[in-house]
């Protein structure tokens, strides 16, 4: 029997954390595998528009909705074959909510995954962005992401090397649309000893040094302490964190651009360059915490994220994204990269 159902006019604001967006035409929700594989495979033969939807946290539709089908994925699953030799092989579907699983590991006394707590969203989307927080991040945890071909039709595993994983990106996020991610494999440590802390801010929450390893129930505790107090863990009853998380990513900057910054500004070694803090630049452009004077404002908690303070559409968000953009590029020559996928819209 399917499992499948479909439903028209859907108003997408309701399935985005950022609460904002016009309608879908059609909303399919999947909850097995093989019928979210031909439900994709069979629009696209069609030529029908469609929009993978995962958990919304990390999207922005536009005002004027999706004119296709929007195809949201809630499959179910969580396998776990532990060994002394390799550890814990556990492979999650793609429908899972990323935190749940994460709690599930630490349950489990798993290591690895505990600095990654709190995040919105489904186990799906983290290799596609490579999900990170807290000087961590999936690459370094992922074995295998099982896709869907949609160009060639057929199912392929990616291994962690081939995933082309970056800061904040990955080979899924660089050709998009084409692997429909169906599940993650993650290999973890067994015990309940976290990973090293690399994150100072984390470091002194938990009253330890960099390096340092600690009860990995501890540290989830500490990470959902840490991202709740800047309104980056989701809360029903709190405007802050009706957003879609980060709205822009670090910016990493060649030499010559990292020495042009004033010497205060945050400075961290990057594979690709220097990084410095996208929220230093937006506070030091003169955008604090609450900036704006409509229904879409910057954080009270956190310049890092663009929040609906109740009843903002796309485009109020849209222009203070603007805003914040142009006027960190006047002041720093840098330019912002939104991080949520803009869908129906531009910035």
């Amino acid at each position: 029997m399917s499992t499948t159902e479909a439903r028209c006019g859907v108003d997408l604001s309701a399935y985005t954390t950022l609460r904002v967006g016009g309608p879908a035409r059609r909303l399919v929700t999947v909850t097995t595998e093989p019928e979210l594989i031909e439900c994709v495979r069979d629009l696209d033969a069609a030529a029908e528009p469609v929009l993978v939807l995962g958990g919304g946290s990390n999207l922005l539709v536009g005002d004027a909705g999706f004119d296709g089908t929007v195809v949201r994925i809630a499959t179910t699953g969580i396998r776990a074959d532990v060994s002394a030799c390799s550890g814990s092989i556990v492979t999650a579907a793609a429908g899972e909510d990323w935190d749940e699983f994460v709690a599930y590991t630490v349950e489990q006394e798993f290591s690895g995954l505990e600095t990654l707590s709190g995040i919105p969203g489904l186990v799906g989307a983290t290799p596609i962005q490579n999900v990170g927080a807290y000087g961590s991040d999936v690459s370094q945890t992922v074995e295998t992401v099982r896709t869907w071909d949609r160009r060639n039709n057929q199912r392929k595993t990616f291994a962690s090397a081939d995933c082309g994983f970056g800061y904040r990106t990955s080979r899924f996020k660089a050709e998009p649309g084409r692997y429909l991610v169906l599940s993650v494999t993650f290999q973890l440590r067994l015990g309940t000893l976290s990973a090293p802390i690399r994150y100072t801010e984390l470091a002194k929450r938990l009253g330890v040094e960099i390096g340092q390893r600690v009860d990995t129930a501890r540290v989830r505790e500490a990470v959902l302490a840490l991202r709740t107090g800047k309104g980056m863990v989701l809360d029903s009853e709190d405007p802050d964190t009706w957003s879609a998380g980060s709205f822009f990513t670090n910016p990493i900057l060649d030499p010559d651009q990292a020495d042009r910054l004033p010497k205060a500004a945050p400075r961290y070694p990057a594979d690709e360059g220097v990084k410095t803090s996208a929220a230093w630049l937006i506070e030091h452009s003169g955008f604090g915490r609450g900036f704006g004077d409509g229904a879409a404002t910057l954080s009270t908690k956190h310049t890092l994220a663009l929040t609906n303070r109740g009843g903002a559409d796309a485009e109020a968000v849209l222009s203070l994204a603007r805003q914040v953009r142009d006027g960190v590029r006047a002041t720093f020559g840098i330019h912002l990269v939104p991080e949520p996928v803009l869908v129906g819209c531009e910035l």
